[in-house]
């Protein structure tokens, strides 16, 4: 997939999460990240938004860091952590407008901070901000009685983005020997063998044996290695007990809730205070 059609994934699963969230109660848990509610939801991809955006604009501070001062002097009408309830729904479309904007205007060439593996920096940024979007948006429709699916070719790319550039980030997992895990989608080409073991996870796009082998549509597929989805959706051949080492050790879901947001940000503020009675500069 291209950068533009993983922008315009930005945009459209952006809209659609507005509107699963719009459906929902503010208070309604989402099924497969409980420690979250419809309001934590919405605060925590608005958030992510505004993170990735000064990296595309290319005004963050240092490498994974921008100060909110920064984000509030370059958008002063987006960069508002956790508004009023009754503002949630059009402040997070308003955090997703502003992302496409920058990443439409960024250069083929963008340089900047990168995470994962990508053929560019403003590729990795827009892949990930796309399928970040669409399994949120999975999580907002699902404390709801309408959940939709995914186009197979995206989803194989999500499928191949956490199989191949995010799950290798793991290095070490407490195992004792090698387990394989493939994943074999029925409406496209695509495959890939994923090995755990001790020295953590490897992936190789490729047909192949493995202890358990998932056969299903491209959009279940991808549903079950983030860790959400229907299991009855697909074919299990195989070890099942590699299902759950997956789960268990490369979590597809971060369950922070705003308590929690709200004391890393004074412990942030704590920190900065006391760099800033010893003359250090600010992270």
């Amino acid at each position: 997939m291209d950068v533009a059609t993983h922008i315009e994934a930005i945009s459209r699963e952006g809209e659609r999460f507005a509107a699963a969230a719009s459906r929902a109660r503010l208070d309604d848990r989402i099924p497969w990240c409980p420690a979250w509610d419809t309001r934590e939801l919405l605060g925590h991809l608005s958030e992510i938004h505004l993170w990735a955006a000064p990296h595309v604009a290319r005004r963050a501070v240092r490498d994974g860091f921008s100060e909110l001062s920064d984000l509030e002097a370059a958008w002063p009408d987006v960069a508002i952590f956790w508004p009023d309830d009754d503002a949630l729904v059009d402040h997070y479309l308003a955090t997703n407008a502003n992302l496409v904007a920058e990443l439409e205007s960024a250069p083929p060439d963008l340089a900047t901070w990168t995470f994962l593996p990508a053929p560019s920096p403003r590729q990795m940024w827009a892949r990930r901000q796309a399928h970040e979007t669409a399994i949120h948006r999975f999580d907002a429709e699902s404390a709801t009685t309408s959940v939709s699916g995914f186009d197979p070719v995206f989803a194989s790319d999500g499928i191949d983005e956490i199989l191949t550039a995010m799950a290798p980030a793991v290095r070490e997992l407490p195992l004792e020997s090698l387990v394989s895990m493939a994943i074999s989608p029925t409406d496209v080409d695509d495959r890939w063998v994923v090995t755990l073991g001790p020295d953590g996870i490897e992936t190789v796009r490729a047909d192949g044996p493995a202890d358990l082998v998932l056969t299903g549509l491209a959009s279940d597929l991808y549903l079950a290695v983030w860790n959400r989805g229907d299991d009855t959706a697909i074919t299990l051949t195989g070890d099942v007990a590699v299902l759950d080492t997956w789960r268990t050790r490369h979590r597809g879901r971060w369950p922070r809730t705003r308590d929690e947001d709200e004391a890393k940000a004074k412990a942030l503020q704590q920190r900065q205070r006391s760099d800033s009675s010893q003359g250090l500069p600010h992270p």
